[in-house]
């Protein structure tokens, strides 16, 4: 497993932007899937974006298409999430997830970043 520190939320208004960062311990990292997930208040915690190990592969929630960003800095242990033309129904936990090479789930998870966006 990895620790995940994330980084990066914050209030901003809508139509606005942020880049979340998720900064990995060890030296594996670059073998880790990576994945954004958010928690609204009230709601259950849902998917936002992940990439592959290599970077070369993403997958976007039909929320975050189109408007979000996930890359990754094997070199620097660390994924982004950058988010655009954001709306209020952004507001949520963001939380940083990975995946080790065998897992079939993500099993190591961050504190999360708190985004808040207002109307």
């Amino acid at each position: 497993q990895v620790q995940l520190v994330e980084s990066g939320g914050g209030l901003v208004q809508a139509g606005g932007f942020l880049r979340l960062s998720c900064a990995a311990s060890g030296r594996t990292f670059s073998s880790y899937g990576m994945g954004w997930f958010r928690q609204a208040p009230g709601k259950e915690r849902e998917f936002v974006a992940a990439i592959n190990a290599s970077g070369f592969a993403t997958r976007y929630a039909d929320s975050a298409k189109g408007r979000f960003t996930i890359s990754r800095d094997n070199a620097k242990n660390t994924v982004y999430l950058q988010m655009n033309s954001l709306k209020p129904e952004d507001t949520a936990i963001y939380y940083c997830a990975a995946r080790s090479p065998l897992a079939s789930a993500y099993d190591s998870w961050g504190q999360g970043t708190q985004v808040a966006v207002s109307s």
